[in-house]
């Protein structure tokens, strides 16, 4: 199929150069279609949505033209095969749009580019029409309705800022919601934005119904018309609280910092901040959406109050469609605390979520919401619950709560634990360094019983890391030189990789420790981000095929056309795992077709602060939510003999000096909040790879970080698969072991690939990659002051496990 080039012209649509091949699924795009409309939001609304299409609406905003269809950056600049806008998406429809406002909007942004799209300096906004009150009043004649689009772009390597045109309206766009919403009988306010941004202005002007539509990617524009008609339900539910100033966030006081950030807010981020300590901040709470229909719950119950640890927790609620249409909505539990715990707690947190079927007025649905009974467990990290560095689940009643937001609840009863639990004891590890000590966010309780905030001191590190290390340096494989094994011989499961990796000399151990020397790799597909893997011709003489990756979260990133699917906040705000995964299989059929191996996604960063410009790309405020709809993409990428590649491991939390910057944080709100996404999706879904990122944590750049990577990653949760670095990592002298530095550190983290292992800007060399690797490894220093054998077949294990499950390697072992 091919997209249909002359109705895009028609309807405004914009489109790629018309010269080259535009083929695409339309199972694919039919399927991101349903995706963006089931994460938009909507917010508010006094009964003018849906709209009627045969009833005259005048749509005001540029954007309804220059639309939003996905954030800017490596997330984002796909070569997308045709995309949409709302104007264009509305006339396709048949709606009434009152053409004579459209033609004005028309020719005047046919007249005003958009600004330039230039790395790390992307538009924030489009400077918006002027509109006189002659205008407006004009067509409020012709219309009872009108639409406002109001835009914002989010881009990588730039933030959002709180100015007008970032975080807040300009002074024309706040001109046009004021003239319109005055003229108007109802005004219907879409924000096409890929951050939060500024809505306090929704509620003084007393918009008719807010619309949140997150980028959707090339069906976007025709997502959001299928809403406003009622083609389709608005299905998106909030995957972040939305305040009613910036100044209320938690993290607003620790935000933004060039050399650090204090995670001072510790494990009360988002939701579970605002629902402990300042409820009334909150203008539209986690877990909020309307849809077109309304819905009751009853008979939340606990189907065992007193659960075995072995068992899962099940309640089983009611949920009836009291309103006019079909419809469906997700439902949403969420555990309260002991009243008596010794650790700090917020007031709830998500544990289980599900959407339900399409329920039919007055019809109901009984459905059942389980979970593991150690999702009760909270990390402690200072022992003062007798266990320190354990999850544990203190004695105590622990309340459940169950509705469609966090706010919006029913009890369901309450989990009764008779005595403390131990989940899971394990060793200090990444805490804060004693050097950079900082106050944490706890709760305190007045008289009144009402939770306040308090403050204690983090605790640091007390481990002496470099002993660990040595301790767990890897056993070597003894080296047997060339005895005939060939790749192919371990794909098609003739011999042991361990055998194979026993033949391969210090030369090629090291190079597979590199990715190739420059993104667009001339051993794959036009456009790709890099190879790694099989990159010499010795190392594809033995059959070891080049490992092909590609960008990224929202479609691939070739020179070839592609499809531009949701960002990661759209697809998050669906809460629907199943379509996910379906939406993500289909995805994986189009890297075979375009030859990706790797698509370096998903993006899994908490949602920390709203002025993060690359929110867009990862999924939400809360860790669960963003572990299970990972784990749904991974599996559905990964199901068509394709990898995926979560990113960026861990606390990318802001663009500002992101590749300089520490991210400070406690012990128990890295576990908690930080890393528990990746942990369940590594845990539920195996991704084959995953991408460290920039910025340092608690002291140590991620691409460097032993305790990140081995100790927690492949240590606690079992992961065997490939870690690789983000593009560029920057260099350093290895603190611990003075002979060795860069790339060696790295290995020695337990980190296998540089990518693209091209010129850094701190180290060059002829053939493009630095020369730490060898140059830090000794043959017969049994010390651990170098790198030792065992380390660099370790990573040459870890590479070649993934490059044995590519489509060039299943082939050759089946030739």
């Amino acid at each position: 199929m091919t997209a249909n080039t002359t109705n895009e012209v028609a309807q405004g649509f914009t489109s790629a150069a018309a010269d080259a091949d535009r083929s695409y699924d339309p199972r694919l795009a039919d399927l991101a279609r349903r995706a963006a409309a089931a994460g938009t939001v909507l917010l508010t609304n006094d009964g003018v949505l849906p709209l009627s299409p045969a009833e005259p609406v005048a749509v005001f905003g540029r954007v309804q033209i220059d639309w939003f269809a996905v954030g800017y950056g490596s997330g984002g600049d796909v070569n997308a095969v045709y995309t949409t806008n709302l104007l264009g998406s509305l006339v396709e429809q048949g709606v009434n749009v009152d053409a004579e406002l459209a033609s004005v909007y028309r020719q005047w942004c046919a007249s005003q580019e958009p600004p330039a799209e230039e790395w790390g300096n992307w538009p924030r906004f489009y400077p918006e029409m002027e509109v006189s009150e002659d205008l407006v009043a004009a067509a409020a004649s012709r219309a009872r309705a009108a639409v406002v689009v109001v835009g914002r772009a989010a881009g990588e390597d730039r933030e959002n800022v709180l100015e007008p045109g970032g975080y807040y309206l300009t002074d024309t766009e706040r001109t046009l919601l004021e003239r319109v919403t005055d003229h108007f009988e109802s005004t219907v306010v879409i924000v096409n934005s890929g951050n939060v941004m500024d809505l306090s202005w929704a509620e003084e002007l007393g918009v008719s119904a807010l619309l949140l539509a997150w980028p959707g990617g090339m069906e976007g524009g025709r997502a959001v018309a299928d809403v406003l008609i009622g083609a389709a339900e608005p299905g998106g539910r909030l995957t972040d609280t939305i305040a009613r100033a910036y100044a209320d966030y938690p993290s607003a006081a620790n935000y933004g910092g060039k050399e650090f950030n204090n995670y001072a807010e510790d494990v009360f981020v988002g939701y579970r901040y605002f629902e402990t300590f300042a409820p009334e901040r909150v203008l539209f709470p986690f877990g909020h959406g309307l849809g077109y229909t309304s819905f009751d719950l009853a008979g939340a119950r606990l189907d065992d109050a007193a659960p075995s640890p072995d068992a899962d927790v099940v309640v089983r609620v009611r949920v009836r469609n009291t309103g006019p249409r079909p419809g469906s909505t997700v439902i949403q539990l969420y555990r309260g605390a002991p009243a008596d715990a010794a650790l700090p707690h917020p007031a709830r947190e998500l544990v289980a979520f599900t959407r339900t079927d399409v329920i039919a007025p007055g019809d109901s649905q009984e459905l059942e919401l389980s979970f593991p009974w150690d999702r009760l467990a909270s990390f402690d990290d200072s022992g003062r619950t007798g266990h320190a560095h354990a999850w544990v689940v203190e004695a105590g009643a622990y309340p459940m709560y169950v509705g469609t937001s966090v706010r919006q609840t029913i009890d369901a009863g309450a989990v009764v634990v008779d005595a403390m639990a131990v989940t899971e004891q394990l060793e200090q590890a990444l805490a804060p360094s004693p050097e950079a000590p900082f106050d944490r966010m706890t709760v305190n309780y007045g008289g009144d019983g009402r939770a306040r905030i308090g403050w204690e001191s983090v605790p640091p590190s007390a481990i002496d890391l470099r002993a660990r290390i040595l301790a767990r340096l890897p056993e070597a494989i003894t080296p047997t030189g060339d005895v005939g094994i060939r790749f192919s011989d371990v794909v098609a499961g003739r011999a042991t990789l361990e055998a194979f990796v026993a033949q391969l000399d210090v030369e090629d151990l090291a190079q597979l420790a590199y990715g190739d020397v420059e993104m667009n790799s001339p051993l794959g597909a036009p456009g790709n981000a890099g190879a790694f893997g099989g990159l010499t011709e010795h190392l594809r003489a033995l059959g070891i095929p080049p490992v092909i990756t590609t960008d990224g979260p929202s479609g691939i990133r070739v020179s070839a056309y592609a499809s531009l699917l949701p960002c990661g906040t759209a697809l998050a705000s669906t809460w629907d795992e199943a379509l996910l995964e379906e939406l993500a299989a289909l995805h994986g059929q189009e890297m075979l077709r375009k030859g990706s191996d790797v698509l370096l996604a998903p993006g899994m960063n908490i949602h920390r602060d709203p002025l993060c410009g690359r929110n867009f790309e990862y999924y939400s405020e809360d860790p669960l939510l963003t572990g299970l709809a990972a784990a749904a993409v991974v599996r559905g990428i990964q199901s068509q003999g394709v990898s995926a590649c979560p990113k960026h491991f861990a606390c990318n939390s802001q663009e500002t000096n992101r590749i300089y910057n520490d991210s400070r944080a406690s012990a128990r709100a890295l576990r908690e909040i930080y890393l528990r996404g990746f942990r369940i999706c590594v845990q539920e879904a195996g991704p084959l790879n995953i991408m460290t990122s920039y910025n340092k944590v608690n002291g140590q750049w991620a691409h460097y970080n032993y305790d990140l990577v081995t100790t927690i990653l492949r240590g606690e949760w079992g992961y065997r698969g490939n870690v690789i670095t983000d593009w560029w990592m920057r260099y350093a002298p290895d603190p611990l072991f003075p002979q060795l530095k860069d790339s060696a550190t790295r290995v020695r983290a337990g980190v296998d690939v540089l990518m693209p292992g091209g010129v850094t800007w701190s180290s060059k060399r002829a053939d493009g990659h630095d020369d730490a690797v060898l140059a830090g490894y000794s043959e017969d220093d049994a010390s651990g002051e170098h790198l030792t054998l065992g380390e660099l077949q370790q990573t040459a294990l870890h590479v070649l496990r993934m490059a044995a499950t590519t489509p060039a390697a299943r082939s050759a072992a089946e030739a």
